[in-house]
C-alpha cells in the first residue's frame, strides 16, 4: 500500500480540490501498480473548518483514509511525523495540502520507490509561479540554508518527499526536538533520486509560512547540523584578542615616547566594550546549544493526538463497505 501524508493547516478552501485530485491519483496508482493508496490528513490544530470539511467527506471519499487532529498547533514538521507513525503502507509521500506541489508528483515518487531504484526521492523545485516578492524570500533563504547548513540541499528547496518504509523507520527513531525534517532526511543518507517540477501559484489566501517562521526554521537548522555559531564566536574572539594586542602595543609604544601622560580612558572604555559584548554573544551562542540538549532530554512527544479516525472508503477503489472507526489518545 502506498501512504501519502498531507499535513493540514488553514486549507479549508483547498478540501474540495484536494480530495478531487486525490481521487485521480488512487485510480491511477491502483491502474499501474496494482495496490490501495492510503491519505493521512493529520489537521495540526488549524483554526478554519478544515477538520470539519474532511470529517465530512473522507467517509465517502474512494481511497482509504485516516483523519487525525493535533490537540493544538504543533507545526508542520510534526503533522509529518505524525503521518508517518500512523501510515500503515509500504511506501509514503508527503505532500501539501495547498496544492502549490502537483499531485502528479506522488506517482512520480512511487515509480522510483517501487522498482527499488530508490530509497527517498526528493521533489525539487525548478521553478516557482508565485509572487517575485516570495520567490525573492524564497530563494535567500534556500541560498542561506545551502550556505551554512546542508550543502546537498537542491537550490529550489524541498517541501516533499517520497520514501521507503525503511527510510521512514530511520526516520522516526531520530526523536530530535527542534530540529529540521528536511535536514534529517538529507542527513540519513541512502539512495536519494530527485524529480523537478514548476511550483503552482497559490490558488487560494495567504501563505502560513511567514518570515518569523522561515527564521526559527533556518536556526533550528543551524543549531542542529552545524556549529557555525561556535566557530564564528571563535573566529570573533581571535579578532578580538589581535585587537586588544594591538592597542596594548601602540599604548605601550606611545606611553614609551612620551605621547601618553596618563593612560587612555577612550582605549579602556573600548576595550571593555569590545569584550564585554563578545562574552555576552558567546554566553548566549553556548546557552542556545546547552538548552536544545536540555529540550532532547525531556523526551516530551513532538505532538499531541486529540482524535484520530479511519476511512475504508467506497467500494470504487476498495472491496469493503465504508467504515468508520474512531479513538483518541
Amino acid at each position: 500500500m502506498y501512504s501519502v501524508i498531507i499535513p493540514v493547516f488553514r486549507n479549508a478552501d483547498f478540501v474540495p480540490a484536494l480530495l478531487s485530485e486525490f481521487s485521480a491519483i488512487a485510480r491511477a496508482v491502483q491502474k499501474h501498480h496494482g495496490m490501495p493508496t492510503e491519505f493521512v490528513f493529520v489537521v495540526d490544530a488549524s483554526p478554519d473548518n478544515s477538520y470539519a470539511l474532511l470529517s465530512e467527506a473522507l467517509p465517502n471519499a474512494p481511497y482509504r483514509s485516516q483523519l487525525i487532529l493535533h490537540a493544538r498547533n504543533f507545526g508542520s514538521f510534526a503533522a509529518i511525523r505524525t503521518g508517518l507513525h500512523a501510515a500503515k503502507g509500504d511506501y509514503f509521500g508527503v505532500i501539501a495540502a495547498d496544492l502549490q506541489e502537483p499531485p502528479e508528483l506522488l506517482i512520480r515518487f512511487l515509480e522510483r520507490l517501487a522498482d527499488d531504484s530508490h530509497d527517498i526521492v526528493i521533489g525539487v523545485r525548478n521553478a516557482r509561479e508565485d509572487p517575485a516578492t516570495t520567490r525573492l524570500s524564497a530563494n535567500i533563504f534556500w541560498a542561506l540554508y545551502r550556505r551554512f547548513v546542508m550543502p546537498d540541499i537542491p537550490k529550489g528547496g524541498v517541501d516533499l518527499f517520497g520514501c521507503n518504509r525503511t527510510v521512514r523507520n530511520e526516520l522516526l527513531k531520530l526523536d530530535e526536538a527542534g530540529s529540521s525534517l528536511v535536514g534529517l532526511v538529507f542527513w540519513l543518507g541512502f539512495r536519494r533520486g530527485e524529480v523537478g517540477y514548476t511550483r503552482r501559484e497559490r490558488a487560494h489566501g495567504k501563505s502560513a509560512w511567514t518570515f518569523r517562521k522561515k527564521l526559527n526554521y533556518l536556526l533550528d537548522s543551524v543549531f542542529a547540523f552545524t556549529d557555525l555559531p561556535i566557530r564564528l564566536l571563535t573566529f570573533g574572539g581571535l579578532l578580538g584578542v589581535a585587537a586588544a594586542l594591538s592597542i596594548g602595543l601602540v599604548a605601550t609604544v606611545m606611553r614609551v615616547v612620551g605621547e601618553i601622560d596618563v593612560p587612555g580612558y577612550t582605549a579602556t572604555v573600548i576595550v571593555i566594550s569590545f569584550f564585554g559584548a563578545l562574552n555576552t554573544l558567546g554566553i548566549g551562542l553556548v546557552g542556545t546549544y546547552a538548552w536544545r540538549a536540555y529540550e532532547n532530554t525531556k523526551r516530551r512527544p513532538h505532538a499531541t493526538i486529540q482524535s484520530g479516525r479511519s476511512f475504508e472508503g467506497t467500494p470504487s477503489l476498495s472491496q469493503t463497505s465504508p467504515k468508520a472507526a474512531t479513538g483518541r489518545s
